[in-house]
């Protein structure tokens, strides 16, 4: 097992910047945290230094790494302790610590888009995104409060895949739940356009993500 955090360490952890994870500290204490993984240094100047997702939960939950030297796990990938609801999955937990989990899991894709995007741009998708196109729309819809469809259920949102290149497909139950879901991923990045279905008419969006 991991040493805890010293209460100088936890005392950074919980002054992190809310929305960006920023942290502020001596250079040892910042040094020792990034070794922790809970923790990066941003390779551009003035190379502040930021939260991980791991990091970000830690300051929210008060929880502690499990293993020394273990990577954190993955936040915004289809596996792992965090999976982005695509909707058709089995009931899952709802309320404040769901919305914790997403809620970090977003800020640490935003990190990853000011690390990864070649001008730190965050108001749009970075390569990862583009890589795992089904997985980063369903985190910006679940982070923007929309709900996954569950089981067989016919209300809530549904990503798929398409024959598109850079697209997915986003069904949902009705006009203004298609409605709300176009408008959570055009504020997260995301290029839309709606579309009816050829046989029964129904509307479904085909979002990709912006590229400028």
């Amino acid at each position: 097992m991991t040493r805890p955090l010293s209460a100088a360490q936890r005392r950074i952890v919980e002054e992190a910047d809310p929305v960006t994870g920023r942290l502020r500290g001596g250079d040892a204490q910042l040094a020792r945290l990034v070794l922790m993984k809970l923790a990066f240094r941003h390779p551009r100047p003035p190379h502040d230094h930021f939260l991980t997702p791991a990091g970000h939960r830690i300051r929210e939950a008060g929880d502690e790494p499990e293993r020394a030297g273990q990577p954190p796990p993955p936040e915004v990938s289809g596996g792992g302790p965090f999976a982005a609801r695509v909707g058709g999955e089995a009931p899952g937990p709802r309320g404040p610590a769901r919305a914790r989990e997403v809620r970090s899991a977003w800020q640490g894709l935003v990190e990853m888009r000011r690390m990864t995007n070649p001008d730190g741009a965050t108001d749009r998708p970075c390569a990862w995104e583009r890589a795992h196109l089904v997985q980063a729309a369903a985190l910006a819809l679940e982070a923007a409060g929309c709900l996954p469809a569950e089981g067989n259920a016919g209300d809530g949102y549904r990503v798929g895949g398409t024959p598109q290149p850079e697209a997915v497909a986003v069904r949902g139950y009705g006009p203004d739940e298609i409605a709300g879901c176009a408008a959570a991923l055009e504020r997260a990045g995301w290029q839309v356009s709606e579309h009816a279905e050829p046989r029964s008419g129904g509307r479904y969006l085909l979002a990709s993500p912006r590229r400028s």
